[in-house]
């Protein structure tokens, strides 16, 4: 299993970032496992484990103790990986607010249908002003007045 497949579960996800702060015991990491996850120290260890046997994290003893740190080495690959999709997300974004900044193309149709409704209303304003006020009080098939 390499690295990036290693932290594809959120425990051992979990115990990279704590590791990234500094050194910890198998202790101390079971027993933050237990409270966020609820899981028992037997399964916290083969999560440990896994991340030994992938080189993301080294282990040593001191004492009674086995105590953990971050191996940057095992996670070079998915760096790498990640960096890879973070250039290819990068120019997504980029031509996403291009694209965002510049209007979308009307179709011919919506143009033309949009230019006539716009001289519609040009023509609808000059017959409005060109009438006499008289003419303007009522509408002439209703009688309701008129605008």
């Amino acid at each position: 299993m390499d690295g990036l497949e290693a932290v594809g579960d959120p425990v051992r996800r979990r115990f990279v970032e704590l590791l990234a702060r500094g050194e910890r015991t198998a202790g101390e990491l079971a027993t933050l496992a237990a409270d966020e996850f609820g899981i028992t120290q037997p399964a916290a260890s083969r999560h440990l484990r896994v991340l030994r046997e992938s080189g993301v994290v080294a282990s040593r003893v001191d004492g009674q103790r086995r105590v953990y740190a971050l191996e940057p080495a095992g996670l070079e690959e998915a760096a790498a990986w990640f960096d890879g999709l973070a250039a290819f997300c990068a120019v997504e974004l980029r031509a996403a607010r291009s694209d965002a900044a510049t209007p979308a193309p009307r179709e011919p149709a919506t143009e033309v249908l949009q230019q006539r409704l716009d001289a519609l209303g040009t023509e609808l304003a000059r017959g409005r002003r060109a009438r006499p006020p008289q003419q303007r009080t009522t509408h002439p098939h209703t009688g309701k007045a008129a605008s």
